[in-house]
C-alpha cells in the first residue's frame, strides 16, 4: 500500500467554497472532474444525482463521480416545511487558479463545504476514481485535521505565489491518503469499487511497474512480484486494468519519457534508455504512437508553451 500511494498523482481542476444559509440549497452542475466535498461545519443535506441525500455533519467528506449534479441543503429550524430558496450555479468555464465562492442565502452559513475537484491516477496512468458510479461518504474526527490541507490549499490559490499549483495539488494528495487509509479499517465496502486496492497481488507489481518504469520488466516477474502463477497474473491483472500489464508498463514508460522531455535536457537516447528501450527507433515509435509527435518536437513545443 505504501509504494502505490506514492504512485498517487493529483491534478486540481477548481477549488471552492460553498456557502449555504438556513432554509436555502445550492444546486451545482455536474463536473468533467472528480469532487471532493468536505464539510467545515453545520449541518444539512447532500444529494448527488438522484440519490437519497447523505448527511453533512462536521468533518463529513464526500467524493462525487463525474458527471453527476449535487445540490446541498441546509434545512431551517424555525420554520420547517417552508419552499427552498434556490441558488443554481453552472459548471465555470474558467481554470481553476483562485478559489470560487458560492453562497446561497443572505444570513450567517449552516453549511460550510470546501469543494475540490481534480482528476487523479496511479502512476500517472490509471484513472483511480474512472469507474466510480456512487458517492463515498466518510465522517472524520476533528482530530484526523482533515481541514488543515485544504485550507492550507485554499490559501495558496488566493495568495499565487510560485509553485502556487503543484502545492495544492500536493494538499490534495494528502487528504487522498488520509481517505485511501481508510481501505485498511473501513466496515463498508465502497473500498470494493476499486479493484486495484482488493487485490493486493496485483497492487504490488504495478506499484513496482510505476516505481521503475524502466525497469526490463516481464510478464513473468511481474508474476514474481505478485507471487502467482503467470496465467493468473495475467488474468487478474487485465481484470484489474482492462488491459494487458506491458499495455500499461508502455504507458507508464510513456508517461515518464514525457516528464523526462519536458523538464531536463537528455539526448533521446538517454531518454529512451532511462525508460527500458534498448533501441532509440523503437523507443520513437512508442512514443509517437501515443503522443502523435516525434520526441524531439515534443520537446520543442513544450519548450515554446512554458
Amino acid at each position: 500500500m505504501e509504494s502505490l500511494l506514492t504512485a498517487l498523482h493529483v491534478d486540481l481542476v477548481e477549488l471552492w467554497e460553498c456557502l449555504v444559509s438556513p432554509g436555502w440549497r445550492l444546486e451545482l452542475d455536474g463536473a468533467d472532474a472528480v469532487g471532493i466535498h468536505y464539510n467545515l461545519g453545520g449541518a444539512g443535506r447532500l444529494f448527488v444525482g438522484g440519490r437519497s441525500p447523505a448527511d453533512l455533519l462536521p468533518h463529513t467528506l464526500v467524493i462525487v463521480p463525474r458527471g453527476q449534479p449535487l445540490r446541498i441543503e441546509a434545512p431551517a429550524d424555525t420554520q420547517p416545511g417552508s419552499p427552498w430558496k434556490v441558488v443554481d450555479r453552472p459548471w465555470p468555464t474558467a481554470g481553476g487558479d483562485k478559489v470560487r465562492k458560492f453562497v446561497a442565502g443572505d444570513s450567517p452559513p449552516q453549511v460550510m463545504l470546501i469543494c475540490g475537484y481534480f482528476h487523479v491516477a496511479l502512476g500517472a496512468s490509471i484513472d483511480l476514481f474512472g469507474s466510480l458510479s456512487d458517492p463515498i461518504v466518510e465522517q472524520f474526527d476533528p482530530d484526523d485535521r482533515l481541514d488543515e490541507p485544504l485550507r492550507s490549499a485554499m490559501a495558496e490559490l488566493v495568495t499565487q505565489e510560485v509553485g502556487s499549483g503543484a502545492m495544492t495539488a500536493a494538499l490534495l494528495k494528502q487528504v487522498l491518503v488520509k481517505l485511501l487509509r481508510r481501505t485498511l479499517s473501513s466496515m463498508t465496502l465502497w473500498v470494493e469499487r476499486f479493484s486495484i486496492l482488493a487485490d493486493p497481488p496485483i497492487a504490488r507489481a504495478f506499484a513496482e511497474m510505476a516505481a521503475r518504469p524502466g525497469a526490463p520488466h516481464s510478464v513473468l516477474t511481474l508474476a514474481r512480484t505478485s507471487a502467482v502463477s503467470r496465467s493468473a497474473f495475467m488474468a487478474r491483472f487485465t481484470a484489474v486494468f482492462g488491459q494487458s500489464p506491458m499495455n500499461v508498463l508502455r504507458n507508464l514508460r510513456m508517461q515518464r519519457a514525457a516528464v523526462l522531455l519536458t523538464t531536463g535536457e537528455l539526448p533521446i537516447d538517454s531518454v529512451a534508455s532511462e525508460v527500458g528501450y534498448a533501441s532509440r527507433s523503437s523507443f520513437v515509435r512508442a512514443f509517437q504512437k501515443t503522443y502523435g509527435s516525434h520526441p524531439s518536437k515534443y520537446r520543442l513545443a513544450r519548450e515554446r508553451s512554458s
